[in-house]
């Protein structure tokens, strides 16, 4: 006589215990939360005070370029060689996307001429949709 019987140790699981995915899914949602702030902004710059704080723009359509009081571009991020470099990319982006929108971060206390370069850049190749990123005045 068989007291147990092979089908009893086989038992199978018909239910998805789906509290260890919600976990996941809730601790990556907090993870792109915080960082997707940070990946706006690749350089730590002071921005000079003035306009308003509206983002303008559809923001698929930003794209940000920006210097450091070094003298350093960057474009979306990335640092680049030369102003010539972020002429040549922001002439390729432009060509794939006329809508695009330059918006322009520089150093309240940097050189004028880092962010004005920036600008003839754009006005060069006839692009017309540029602004230049500022804080919002404190009342």
């Amino acid at each position: 006589m068989r007291r147990f019987s092979a089908r009893n140790q086989l038992v199978t699981l018909n239910e998805i215990n789906i509290t260890p995915l919600l976990d996941l899914a809730f601790v990556l949602l907090i993870i792109f939360i915080i960082t997707t702030p940070l990946l706006e902004q690749s350089i730590s710059v002071k921005l000079p005070n003035g306009g308003d704080s509206k983002e303008a723009g559809n923001p698929a359509d930003v794209v940000t370029a920006e210097v450091s009081t070094a003298g350093v571009y960057y474009l979306r991020g990335k640092r680049l060689g030369s102003a010539a470099e972020m002429e040549r990319i922001l002439v390729a982006e432009y060509r794939k996307n006329p809508k695009m929108i330059v918006r322009i971060r520089a150093d309240a206390g940097g050189a004028y001429r880092l962010p004005v370069s920036i600008i003839n850049i754009c006005k060069r190749n006839g692009i017309t949709r540029f602004d230049i990123a500022t804080e919002p005045e404190k009342p």
